[in-house]
């Protein structure tokens, strides 16, 4: 592959529902173009988009991959992107790449609820759209039902490129003088009718639709006439960043500019060793060149660059702004990093990935592996840092969050294919706490004798509610306990707090009032007024009502309206508490509500299964609560049961 020039590149993506043919129609443009010279199939695991050990095996797209197709002296860099909901991250990393988007859907399907995620993202990006319909060689298709869906589904701005009336109207609307000359009944000229048609694209105020079918290779080469003629150019775009400053500063897409890239997505190869993708934003780029990492302030050296179609990789000479390139063996650098000429600094925004919706906890199959899950989790990270990886100090659990069980299925058959570690997906265990709902007053006395010096502490402590996580105070007189003791009895209450006498939980909210007690010159000692203090603890605690508390979740649920009575009902089996409704602008309603984290670990698939993945959600913590009695002793004894294993 020589090197292009940012006039003869362009950038698209490829999104849509999984199965829409993606894949297929790559294969079709490289065949189309003489790069290969037979049809591979994803069914078959021979595509040069799919080549990923596991894509081959799963037959479906998990990250996104770069095929370059050169045609009619243009470059155009396809990124293809997967179709199933929990790879969005992808979606998200491949529409900071390029210029357009191509919505693929299948003609005998129609609209899917991927249809509408890949909609919504182009929207969110403001990026120029065509939607091509595929597979229009299958039996008992009616294209013209699809098409008027279509616009029914996303509005007039959808036309087809044959549709010389209304297509008219749409270009004269796109520019002024186009538009009077519209009115005043003249006829535009062929560039001026090019020239509206690729204002409207630019703007999304024209979204073409386009047919074919990528099997048989029907309008593939129609379908990348179309891309080369209307496909905004990147040449002289400007990206927007920040300098050294945090002030807003923006670079033109330029080879003349200072070289600047962004890096967009992050392989994680077993051989390679870590593969970084960028975009060259500007200048030029070419190995050996000494680049400045802007997050973490540090020079970056390019080794070797070249460019990648599927896995196969060429050397690149010089990389001219506005195209699309790889390096590998790059120390620091990861997605959403910007690499830019040091005397000229400008960091690009990062990657959005959404908020994980599902968690779930690993555990080694083998005993001693903790040290290698962490280390291949941290490593898949780099490919994918759309999910994430918690430790829970409190119940020692390591927690993967994604988008889907997909996804976090994917991640585990990774950690054992590339890094040959074996792991266990269970649920994550619930932080309960305890405290107290009465009051007590109670002695606790440690005293033992045994040959020498022997050891004595006595106290007497008043335990009670409090709004605080503990409060503690004394309220000794006439010298009944040396005050050089109170800090041992403060520790000895603090360390019990621990673990609470119900089911080992901490315990919360405890006011402890340390108001009386005896000594003995000779063997009391601060030990003995700690251990006596955690007898008092034990003790009183029980004597004060104690109660299991719950941690409960603040849950917004975004969902469309004819799924507002499942979405409400499911909420209230959940022991869930609605708050309020908030209708939302492009339609659907916000749902505010309350439940109990134990009740919300699976939320993500259940709602995904109610609403057709329409459906999507958010939850942050937001108190404890107490448990309802007739759940207590059933937590207690599983609680019992996984101390005893």
């Amino acid at each position: 592959m020589k090197g292009y020039t940012s006039d003869t590149i362009k950038n698209v993506a490829l999104v849509g529902h999984g199965g829409t043919g993606k894949t297929t129609l790559l294969e079709a443009a490289l065949l189309a173009t003489g790069v290969i010279n037979r049809l591979g199939k994803v069914e078959d695991g021979n595509t040069v988009s799919d080549y990923d050990k596991m894509e081959i095996e799963k037959g479906y797209s998990i990250s996104t991959s770069i095929v370059p197709v050169e045609y009619n002296k243009v470059k155009i860099n396809f990124i293809d992107t997967p179709g199933y909901f929990d790879f969005i991250g992808e979606v998200n990393s491949a529409m900071r790449a390029v210029e357009a988007a191509v919505i693929l859907v299948d003609a005998s399907s129609g609209i899917q609820v991927g249809t509408e995620k890949a909609w919504k993202s182009c929207k969110e990006y403001n990026m120029p759209t065509f939607i091509l319909i595929n597979k229009i060689d299958k039996e008992n298709v009616d294209v013209d039902k699809v098409i008027n869906d279509l616009k029914a589904k996303f509005g007039t701005s959808l036309v087809q490129l044959s549709e010389k009336d209304a297509l008219t109207e749409a270009v004269a609307e796109s520019d002024e003088e186009l538009l009077e000359k519209f009115f005043g009944g003249e006829e535009f000229t062929e560039e001026e009718f090019n020239r509206g048609l690729a204002a409207g694209i630019a703007s999304g105020s024209i979204i073409p639709i386009l047919t074919g079918c990528a099997m048989n290779g029907t309008g593939i080469k129609e379908f990348m006439d179309t891309l080369i003629k209307f496909v905004p150019s990147v040449k002289n775009r400007e990206y927007k960043g920040i300098d050294a400053k945090d002030a807003e500063i923006s670079r033109k897409c330029d080879p003349a500019a200072p070289a600047s890239a962004f890096v967009f997505k992050t392989i994680a190869d077993p051989f390679v060793g870590k593969i970084n993708l960028m975009k060259v934003i500007s200048g030029k780029l070419h190995g050996g060149m000494e680049l400045f990492n802007t997050r973490i302030e540090k020079p970056e050296k390019l080794g070797a660059i070249f460019f990648m179609r599927g896995k196969t990789q060429a050397e690149a000479d010089i990389v001219s702004a506005g195209d699309i390139v790889a390096a590998a063996k790059l120390q620091f650098t990861q997605t959403g990093d910007t690499l830019c000429d040091k005397a000229n600094f400008i960091q690009y925004p990062p990657v959005d990935f959404p908020e994980p919706s599902l968690y779930m906890a690993v555990e080694p199959k083998a005993k001693g592996d903790d040290e290698k899950i962490s280390s291949g989790l941290h490593k898949l990270m780099e490919e994918d840092p759309s999910f994430v990886l918690e430790r829970n100090t409190e119940t020692h659990q390591t927690l993967i969050g994604g988008q889907g069980e997909i996804q976090i299925g994917i991640i585990t058959a990774k950690l054992k294919d590339k890094f040959g570690v074996g792991v266990e997906l269970v649920e994550q265990k619930i932080p309960y706490r305890e405290t107290i709902k009465g009051s007590s007053d109670v002695q606790g006395k440690h005293k033992k004798q045994s040959g020498g010096a022997g050891q004595y502490g006595d106290v007497h402590i008043k335990f009670s509610p409090s709004q605080e996580v503990f409060e503690f105070s004394e309220a000794l007189f006439g010298g009944s306990v040396p005050k050089n003791y109170v800090p041992a009895v403060e520790k000895g209450l603090r360390e019990s707090m621990e673990k609470g006498p119900l089911a080992g939980f901490p315990v919360v909210n405890v006011k402890a009032v340390f108001y009386d007690g005896s000594y003995h010159d000779v063997d009391s000692n601060e030990m003995a007024f700690k251990i006596a203090a955690s007898l008092a603890f034990k003790k009183g605690i029980v004597e004060a009502k104690p109660i299991l508390l719950e941690p409960v979740m603040h849950v917004e649920v975004l969902v469309p309206d004819e799924y507002m009575g499942d979405i409400m009902g499911d909420m209230n089996k959940r022991r869930g508490k609605i708050l309020g409704m908030e209708p939302q602008s492009g339609g659907g309603q916000k749902v505010l509500a309350e439940a109990p984290q134990a009740e919300m670990f699976k939320y993500a698939i259940t709602l995904r299964s109610m609403t057709q993945a329409r459906g999507s959600f958010t939850m942050r913590f937001e108190r404890y609560e107490e448990v309802p009695m007739h759940l207590v002793d059933k937590i207690i004894a599983e609680h019992k049961k996984e101390t005893e294993d």
